[in-house]
């Protein structure tokens, strides 16, 4: 993964501390420039396989983190060696024996069948600290991206409705993923893939034309919308109920008219005939309310006048009908409408994106799907066999290729095309447009099948890019209503926790008049409070949305993370110590246990990144900045800067200074806004 160039650097580097000859393996899987733990894999696997005679690619993948300092900070597990003949623990004592000294490790140490190895501290600070100094917030990121290029497709609201908190979990992850492979050197385009076609719009449309208000469609445009399909489905809702019950109605009427049945049962159906009819007056008055609060000039006035069969067309459906069938035809006066609607739910989102450090290559969706696409999937699958045929409409059935995945509706009788024909004539088009390396599907767990179909469909096809394909899916947030416990969009809770946050701040007058823009750094700690709450614990989780415990500034939270980077950067700001001072430290001056347990764990920082990488979990991440702010905060009671020596204060506040760094680096990449004061 190193260049020449750089391991060059690297060799003279340890020569400059005194390491004249190191021995080093070369190998592309790791980063011995920019990951310190990989450096020491590096000699380790290089000395280790001239004292086992083990080749070196099988002991780099070996060595693995420990659980504990006291186990060492790399073990390997003799077995994985397959070496055969000798009893494992046998062979882990006589290696630590041959193990010779090397400058790399302080101690190696032999436990049943495991090797520990115990780097070497002093050098750990001299290698780690100023290569955080030096490279800011570069420091771990690694190559292993390079020319490559990932699509990462993520959040996928509907348009015309607000951003649901339900869509949060896909966008926070999306979003980390996406600045993480950014990272690792790949070219990441960002695809937010909206749900913006389809029956539902033509509802909205008429529905706007009946109860829509110019001014507020302007003024606030995603939450007018909204509130005009909330009417229209009520009506919807109302107008089926209406129609099923009317239907009902007819259907006894009909009975009652054959000459077959006896007298009892005539009587029986003369009886469930006049309570139907109540039901179907009842919710047929229903459904006209609900229909007047769309349209003020509805013809039908008096509920006691209406024909409950009035409702069995569904009027409603009828006409959304209508207006897609003409959204599909090209009409260009639907069209416009709908254009108008995704322009401006776009734009509004797009300022709730940004709130949340988010930002797209490209806006997609449903309705950019050419027809051209979605018939050349229809073609292929028909060329290949793979589709039957059932009342017009055409399926492909799994279950030949696995039982789990059952069968799959690709187009209606009517000809219309489905989600699955849509999505794989989507992931063509993209492919032929960014010839990716990897196609990242960020969705939620519900669609495990769907996506599993989806893969599978594009295998059966022939697509040799199938195998790039990646979902990352995530469990639901339950509960996640704003404090009043009334609906939730994002917005609310965004300013929800922003006003909470202020308060909190408030307490503090001293500290409160320090910050120059309370209300912005208000609003950055209150967005890192739920976007922590939603990434500390595995994706495939479900987790229970918790105000009180998201808002404390105490345990694992968002606000205890920006409190964490605000104290070291006001730690530094006492100090004054000049930036050409951190990096000319005495090192040797950091004598303590947990100066060696915080060097330690910012020496793991760009394995953490590889781990994520390689797991898709946030979490990993998260988990890391908590260690390593527990341990920072452990060290403020031991190494005091104020009023030391000045060597020694400049030693301290370089490994502080380091822990700002990753910390910020860290936070940075999952999204967050670090404040330096609050």
């Amino acid at each position: 993964m190193s260049t020449p160039s750089e391991i060059e650097t690297v060799v003279s580097r340890l020569k400059n501390l005194g390491i004249s000859s190191p021995a080093l393996y070369d190998t592309p899987t790791l980063n011995i420039a920019g990951n310190p733990f990989d450096l020491f894999r590096a000699s380790i696997s290089k000395t280790l396989s001239e004292v086992s005679g083990v080749e070196e690619d099988l002991i780099v993948p070996a060595l693995e983190w420990t659980m504990t300092p006291d186990r060492g900070d790399l073990v390997i597990a003799i077995p994985r060696l397959r070496v055969k003949g000798r009893k494992p623990d046998e062979l882990a004592a006589e290696w630590v024996e041959k193990y010779p000294s090397t400058p790399f490790l302080s101690k190696v140490a032999a436990k049943g069948p495991f090797m520990q190895f115990f780097f070497d501290p002093q050098l750990l600070y001299k290698i780690v600290i100023p290569e955080i100094l030096k490279k800011d917030s570069t420091y771990g990121d690694a190559k292993i991206g390079a020319g490559k290029r990932v699509i990462v497709d993520f959040s996928s609201p509907n348009i015309a409705k607000p951003f649901h908190a339900g869509h949060l979990r896909s966008t926070i992850i999306g979003g980390f993923l996406s600045s993480l492979h950014e990272r690792l050197g790949y070219e990441v385009i960002r695809i937010n893939y909206l749900g913006d076609w389809g029956k539902q719009f033509g509802l909205l449309a008429i529905a706007f034309a009946k109860f829509g208000d110019e001014a507020e469609l302007e003024r606030d445009p995603i939450n007018h919308l909204f509130k005009v399909y909330v009417a229209v489905s009520s009506a919807q809702a109302a107008e089926k109920d209406a129609g099923a019950a009317a239907e009902a109605v007819l259907a006894l009427k009909a009975s009652l008219e054959s000459e077959s049945i006896s007298q009892e049962e005539k009587a029986d159906l003369e009886t469930k005939l006049v309570e139907a009819e109540i039901k179907a007056k009842d919710l047929a008055k229903v459904a006209l309310e609900a229909a007047a609060v769309l349209d003020k000039n509805h013809s039908l006035k008096d509920a006691n006048d209406i024909d409950p069969a009035y409702f069995i067309p569904r009027p409603l459906d009828s006409e959304a009908k209508a207006y897609f069938k003409r959204m599909e035809d090209g009409d260009e006066e639907a069209l416009a409408v709908w254009k108008r609607f995704r322009a401006l739910s776009i734009t509004k989102y797009t300022k709730t994106y940004e709130r949340l450090n988010i930002h797209y290559t490209e806006y997609s969706g449903e309705s950019q799907i050419s027809e051209a696409s979605m018939q050349r999937v229809i073609d292929i699958l028909q060329q290949k066999g793979m589709l039957y045929e059932d009342r017009g409409a055409k399926l492909i059935n799994f279950a030949q290729h696995s039982k789990k995945l059952g069968k799959a509706l690709i187009q209606k009788s009517d000809g219309t095309s489905l989600y699955l024909t849509r999505d794989l004539g989507a992931a063509i088009e993209r492919y032929e447009k960014y010839k990716f390396d990897k196609m990242i599907y960020v969705v939620a767990a519900q669609q495990d099948l769907h996506l599993a179909q989806l893969f599978k469909m594009m295998e059966l096809c022939g697509f040799p890019w199938a195998k790039d394909m990646v979902h990352v899916n995530f469990g639901m947030v339950q509960g996640m209503s704003t404090r009043r416990g009334t609906v939730v969009f994002l917005d609310t809770i965004l300013e929800e926790t922003k006003d909470a946050m202020h308060e909190v701040m408030k307490k503090n007058q001293a500290k409160y008049e320090q910050v120059e823009n309370p209300e912005e750094v208000a609003d950055l700690v209150g967005i890192s409070a739920v976007m922590i709450q939603d990434m500390q614990s595995k994706r495939v989780n479900n987790y229970k949305f918790d105000w009180s415990r998201m808002l404390s500034f105490e345990g694992d939270t968002g606000p205890y993370l920006q409190y964490a980077h605000s104290r070291l950067c006001s730690v530094e700001r006492r100090a004054e110590i000049t930036h050409e001072q951190l990096m000319a430290a005495d090192f040797s001056l950091l004598t303590e246990p947990i100066a060696e347990e915080l060097i330690r764990t910012l020496a793991q920082y760009p394995d953490v990144l590889m781990n994520a990488h390689r797991n898709y979990e946030p979490s990993t991440v998260v988990s890391y900045l908590f260690k390593l702010t527990h341990i920072v905060s452990s060290c403020y009671n031991i190494l005091w800067v104020a009023g030391q020596e000045p060597p020694l204060a400049t030693a301290r506040m370089a490994l502080y200074s380091s822990a700002r760094e990753v910390l910020k680096s860290g936070m940075i990449l999952l999204g967050l806004t670090p404040v330096e004061r609050m």
